[in-house]
């Protein structure tokens, strides 16, 4: 759990405004999770990550004042590039980041609440199914789609996942859970507080790859 306890999000502000470097900060380790889970087949959702957060921070890092939240982000660019926005720059870019840290939490979340397969309890094939399918699946045609159900077949059982997610220091699964449970709390608010605002400005695109 080490993996994801070391950089915790921050708190949401009563406003609700997302500094745009402290989230990229926190963000940045998380494309290592996807080594946890075993399978070359989820490295395409580790780099689009990993591009994403890359080519937000190249806009952040043009006029940090200018770019310091989330929410100011989406405004400028909405006002930059006119009729081409939202399918453009960092406000295209966080709209797919989301989407891969949806997935992260959608996955923890339903390890935490105990979701298995009952005739397979240490097998997180479930957990990523379901992760995959509210994050994902809509934004993939059907080729992309029939690779990711093929990798789901590949997750490694729940043991070896959260061994690897606690960077091989020996601690209890309910330990494990419980500093995930921890990560969710402001994770799961940021991620939700995204989403909410690309529905509020009307920026959500739902083309598939």
């Amino acid at each position: 759990m080490a993996l994801l306890a070391e950089h915790l999000l921050k708190p949401l502000p009563a406003d609700k405004q997302i500094e745009t470097g402290p989230f990229l900060e926190a963000v940045s380790h998380l494309p290592p999770f996807f080594d946890c889970l075993g399978s070359p087949v989820f490295t395409p959702i580790k780099a689009d990550i990993s591009g994403n957060i890359t080519k937000i921070k190249a806009v952040y890092d043009t006029n940090p004042a200018k770019f310091r939240t989330l929410q100011n982000i989406l405004e400028v660019e909405k006002e930059m590039y006119g009729a081409e926005w939202p399918k453009v720059g960092a406000t295209l870019a966080l709209m797919w980041l989301k989407r891969g840290l949806r997935f992260i939490q959608v996955f923890l979340q339903s390890i935490c609440d105990g979701e298995r397969d009952e005739n397979h309890p240490n097998l997180i094939r479930v957990n990523a199914t379901k992760a995959y399918e509210m994050a994902l699946k809509k934004y993939h045609g059907w080729i992309v789609q029939k690779i990711f159900q093929a990798a789901l077949y590949a997750a490694p059982y729940k043991s070896d996942f959260l061994k690897a997610l606690s960077k091989g220091q020996n601690v209890t699964e309910e330990e494990c859970l419980e500093k995930i449970r921890l990560f969710l709390v402001n994770y799961t608010a940021t991620i939700d507080v995204i989403y909410e605002m690309y529905t509020q400005m009307n920026a959500e695109l739902n083309y598939k790859v």
